[in-house]
C-alpha cells in the first residue's frame, strides 16, 4: 500500500460539490505543509526571508528546508540559514545537499556538521552544473564525488541516520530515457535509504494522481509529496517549468495576461489558481504540501489557510 491514497477524481462529484457548496467550505485543517526557502545573498534578502519564516511558523510546518545554490554556490549560507531556523524558530529545518563540485570526503563533512548542528533531515539531489551565463547545464560528476542522487542517499545513510527526502518529476525529468526509467530510479533512492520524495511542481491534479498510480505499481511506498509552485512571475514560471520538465499550460499565460503592474491582482489570482488545485489533490486524499514559497510567505499562507490550516495554539503571526 502506498503511504498517500490515490484515487482519480471524480468530476461529476467535483462538479456537484462545486455548484452546491463553497469550494472551501467545511475542511478541518487536517494537512501537514511543509516549506522550501533558499539562502538570501544579501542583509536586505536576509530580513525578507525570516520574516517568511516568522509569518509561516505559527502554521507548525512539518518542516521547512532551505536549497542549496547550483554548485555549491550557497553553501555557506545555507548552513547558517538552517542552523538560524533551528536555533532562533525552533522549527525543524531540512538542509539540501548535492552532489556537484565536491568529493565524497567534502560532502560528508557537510553532513556531519549538519548533524552538529541538530539537522536531522536532508533533502538529497543530484544538482545541475552552472554555466557562465547563469543557465543549468549537463551533469558532470566531481572526480572524487558522488555520481548520483542514489550514490548521495547511500553515502549520508553512513555520516548518520538522516531522514532523507528525494525529488520525484510527475512529467519525467528532462535527463530521464522515459517515465518508467524515471520511475525505476526514484525506486532505488528510496531502497538506498531515503524515506520521503517531493515532487517538481506542477499545474494539474491529475498529473499527480497518475503519477502515484505508476510508483504505486513499481511498489514504491514512502510519502510522495506535491511540490506547489504558487505563480509569482509567470516568465519565470515558464522557464522553470521548461528546465524541469514541467508543462506550462497556455491557459496560465491567458489568465495573468495583463496582470504584470498589478501585484497586489496577481497575487489573488495566484493564490486563487494554486488554492483550487489543492483543493482537489485534497478531494483525492492529499493531506501534506510542499510550497516552493520564493522566500515570500503570503501565497503559501493564503493558500493553506483556504485549506482549513489555522496557527496552532493560539499563535498568530506578527504580520
Amino acid at each position: 500500500m502506498t503511504a498517500q491514497p490515490t484515487p482519480a477524481l471524480d468530476p461529476v462529484r467535483e462538479e456537484t460539490r462545486a455548484k452546491d457548496d463553497p469550494l472551501f467550505s467545511g475542511l478541518p485543517g487536517d494537512i501537514d505543509a511543509s516549506f522550501e526557502f533558499f539562502p538570501p545573498k544579501n542583509e536586505k534578502m536576509e530580513e525578507s526571508l525570516w520574516n517568511a519564516v516568522q509569518e509561516l511558523k505559527p502554521l507548525d510546518p512539518h518542516f521547512v528546508s532551505v536549497t542549496y545554490g547550483a554548485g555549491g554556490s550557497t553553501r555557506e549560507r545555507t548552513h547558517k540559514t538552517v542552523e538560524r531556523i533551528i536555533a532562533e524558530a525552533g522549527l525543524p529545518a531540512a538542509a539540501h545537499l548535492t552532489c556537484v563540485n565536491a568529493s565524497k570526503k567534502e560532502t560528508q563533512r557537510i553532513a556531519e556538521k549538519y548533524w552538529e548542528a541538530g539537522v536531522r533531515h536532508i533533502v538529497a539531489l543530484r544538482g545541475d552544473m552552472p554555466q557562465e551565463d547563469g543557465t543549468l547545464g549537463p551533469f558532470e560528476p566531481h572526480p572524487e564525488g558522488y555520481n548520483s542522487a542514489e550514490e548521495l542517499v547511500h553515502g549520508l545513510k553512513e555520516v548518520a541516520d538522516f531522514e532523507i527526502s528525494v525529488s520525484a518529476y510527475p512529467e519525467m525529468h528532462p535527463d530521464a530515457q522515459d517515465q518508467q526509467a524515471e520511475i525505476d530510479y526514484l525506486k532505488r533512492k528510496i531502497d538506498a535509504g531515503a524515506s520521503r520524495a517531493i515532487t517538481q511542481f506542477f499545474f494539474s491534479p491529475n498529473t499527480f494522481f497518475d503519477y502515484l498510480e505508476k510508483t504505486d505499481k513499481a511498489g514504491i511506498d514512502v510519502p510522495i509529496v506535491p511540490g506547489i509552485l504558487p505563480i509569482t512571475n509567470v516568465a519565470k514560471a515558464r522557464l522553470f517549468a521548461g528546465q524541469n520538465g514541467a508543462e506550462f499550460p497556455d491557459w496560465m499565460d491567458d489568465l495573468f495576461e495583463g496582470l504584470d503592474d498589478r501585484p497586489s491582482a496577481r497575487k489573488l489570482v495566484a493564490a486563487t489558481v494554486a488554492g483550487e488545485m489543492c483543493r482537489r489533490l485534497y478531494a483525492g486524499g492529499i493531506r501534506h504540501y510542499h510550497f516552493y514559497t520564493l522566500n515570500r510567505a503570503d501565497l503559501a499562507y493564503s493558500i493553506c489557510h483556504l485549506l482549513g490550516m489555522r496557527p496552532k495554539g493560539g499563535q498568530e503571526t506578527g504580520q
